[in-house]
């Protein structure tokens, strides 16, 4: 399932964002690749530890923990700290899947990675090419949107950017742990909160028809949920 979380950041705060990463401290990307993943990969990252990445990403995780629809598709119990990366000059990263287990050095966090998401901070049309093209079960699907914009995907599909033949394209990429691991399941949970979001509005706040339904999301949540 692929969520589109749009405006994640407003215009004011891509445009902030972009301004200081102008300067900032690129690395080669390979630098944190697997050992298939770096024959695939060529673009450019900020260091894990660096302090410019830090307080931005501190910043995007802040917002998703007031985002009412991305808590609803994730559920996130960890999230890894935002990876800024930047591609450009033919930049592109080849057909791969994210690891399963991600352990942050020096920090003791380690998490499942359950969904992967990526942060647009390039407008599309300053760049050509770039496309995240994931594979779902029926084909793959390219993503581009708009700077501020985030797409939230399960980390084990089979995913890609292809190259940036004109311009720059920067963004965030984070990874989550959810409560719930199975995709289908999640996807479930997901559909049913969003039902009864939207059936109660206009409704008393003691609604049986409404309870029900958040009795039976939550028990189903109870029994997918891990420990």
């Amino acid at each position: 399932m692929l969520t589109i979380i749009e405006k994640l950041l407003d215009r004011d705060e891509v445009l902030r964002f972009r301004k200081e990463l102008a300067g900032a401290a690129w690395i080669d990307g390979n630098q944190t690749a697997g050992t298939r993943s770096v024959a695939v990969k060529q673009n450019l990252q900020l260091d894990l530890q660096d302090e410019l990445g830090r307080r931005l990403g501190t910043e995007i995780l802040r917002r998703l923990g007031h985002n009412a629809l991305f808590l609803s598709a994730s559920l996130a119990e960890k999230i890894w700290p935002p990876v800024f990366n930047l591609y450009q000059n033919g930049g592109h990263y080849g057909t791969h899947s994210d690891a399963a287990l991600m352990r942050l050095p020096g920090s003791g966090l380690s998490i499942r990675s359950d969904l992967s998401a990526t942060l647009f901070l390039s407008d599309p049309e300053d760049y050509d090419g770039g496309e995240l093209l994931i594979e779902e079960q029926f084909g793959a699907q390219a993503v581009k949107l708009e700077a501020g914009d985030m797409v939230l995907y399960p980390s084990s599909s089979l995913h890609q950017v292809t190259a940036v033949t004109r311009g720059q394209r920067i963004c965030a990429i984070t990874w989550m742990q959810s409560a719930v691991a199975d995709t289908s399941a999640r996807a479930l949970l997901f559909d049913l909160d969003q039902s009864i979001q939207s059936l109660s509005a206009g409704r008393a706040p003691d609604d049986r028809d409404i309870d029900r339904l958040v009795h039976v999301y939550h028990n189903l949540l109870r029994r997918w949920a891990k420990p």
